[in-house]
């Protein structure tokens, strides 16, 4: 057996063990359709393998060679297709059904051109090429672009390029055989099939990392999030903001902390019911979401109480940011409430010191909170600073209800 029968053998397993890692992958979570293609893309892997080792046995090779080359193209189209629905883009599957017809089409009829023919050569790896580059661009589009997606593109590019030198790595061998009988006894044989195993292995375990890393970040995520507000739950929030403290003292900038209780919250569920209790969470969840950007982080901490971090703002700005929400869902009428009927909160804002950390922050706003709600409720007080004081004249300017 050559070397190159030895390695291609080594593909064939190599591609039914990473079919079979992604049908388990897609049996887990039968919702995950990228999985469910990228397993398509190996079990055809599979097949190619197979048609390449069985084509010494054909006397005439050529319906076998271009079956070999569709199939192979295929199996570059069904994992661009898992690429798609993974980065979530629309998979052009007209221009890419077309593009493996009129290859397939090419390749049948440059089996006329002498063998070694860089031509021939040519219209049987570039197809291969411009399929990899085709997986890099779904990548790009979507424009996240963690550490692992830029190595996955970096692979793609690296074997795009290597299919559309592989002509000229077969002329600079001698080419790949006098005819199809004779390629797996080629120098060039034994290149190919080793850059295929590099690659393809190198693709699939990369997919595989990014799969687990947005499976492991979705199961955290709804371990983290309360599941009435759609807000953080008190430990992902925790979390969070702590990271958030941390950033903030990197880089020497200011974050605040806006803790709210919602007024009066008992008496809702007592006179209106629980429903009446969980519309007017939803609404005010509703609110911070709304209010909040991006980089905030925002939580239900509490049966009622809630907290958002504001990195990059400072006091001042918070204290606007708890006003704006205050007076706005104050004057919201909530379903299921007479509309004479309205639910006010109480806010607390604290600025995070140099000499503190998210626990002290913590305590500061809450104290503030305290303050809020034995002001009469409906309004907001501040924490100016570390030991406890009080800005009198933030609390004066301060709204009411």
């Amino acid at each position: 057996m050559s070397g190159a029968n030895f390695i291609l053998l080594i593909n064939l397993s190599v591609a039914g063990l990473l079919a079979a890692s992604f049908m388990a992958v897609a049996f887990h979570d039968v919702g995950r359709a990228p999985a469910r293609w990228l397993a398509f893309g190996y079990l055809l892997g599979m097949a190619y393998f197979a048609i390449e080792f069985c084509i010494p046995a054909f006397d005439n090779a050529r319906p076998v060679v271009v079956a070999a080359f569709a199939v192979f193209l295929g199996a570059t189209i069904a994992f661009n297709g898992g690429l798609a629905y993974k980065y979530g883009v629309a998979p052009p599957w007209t221009p890419i059904l077309f593009f493996l017809g009129a290859t397939t089409i090419a390749v049948y009829f440059v089996q006329d051109l002498p063998r070694q023919s860089l031509i021939r050569m040519m219209a049987y790896q570039l197809p291969y090429a411009v399929m990899q580059f085709v997986g890099l661009a779904i990548v790009w589009s979507s424009r996240r672009h963690a550490r692992l997606d830029r190595i996955l593109m970096a692979v793609l590019a690296a074997s795009g390029l290597q299919f559309a030198s592989k002509p000229f790595i077969a002329h600079a061998l001698g080419g790949w055989g006098a005819n199809p009988q004779a390629y797996l006894q080629s120098s060039y044989a034994l290149v190919s099939q080793s850059l295929g195993t590099v690659f393809g292995l190198a693709l699939a375990l990369l997919i595989l990392a990014i799969l687990v890393r947005d499976v492991l970040a979705e199961v955290t995520s709804k371990s983290e999030t309360d599941t009435l507000s759609r807000l953080l739950n008190r430990g992902g929030f925790t979390r969070q903001a702590e990271l958030a403290v941390l950033g903030a003292a990197r880089q020497g900038a200011p974050v605040a902390l806006v803790i709210a209780d919602l007024d009066h919250f008992k008496s809702v569920n007592d006179s209106f019911g629980h429903a009446s209790g969980d519309r007017v969470i939803e609404t005010f969840a509703g609110f911070l979401r709304e209010a909040a950007a991006g980089h905030h982080v925002a939580g239900r901490i509490g049966g009622e109480e809630f907290a958002i971090m504001l990195p990059g703002t400072n006091l001042a700005a918070a204290r606007l940011f708890a006003e704006g929400t205050r007076s706005a869902f104050g004057a919201l009428p909530i379903d299921g409430l007479p509309m004479d009927n309205r639910c006010t909160a109480s806010f607390g804002v604290a600025e995070l010191h140099p000499s503190e950390d998210f626990a002290d922050l913590m305590r500061r706003a809450d104290q503030a909170l305290y303050q809020a709600k034995n002001a009469g409720r409906d309004c907001v007080r501040v924490s100016a600073g570390p030991v406890g004081t009080w800005s009198s004249a933030a609390m004066e300017a301060s709204g009411r209800g």
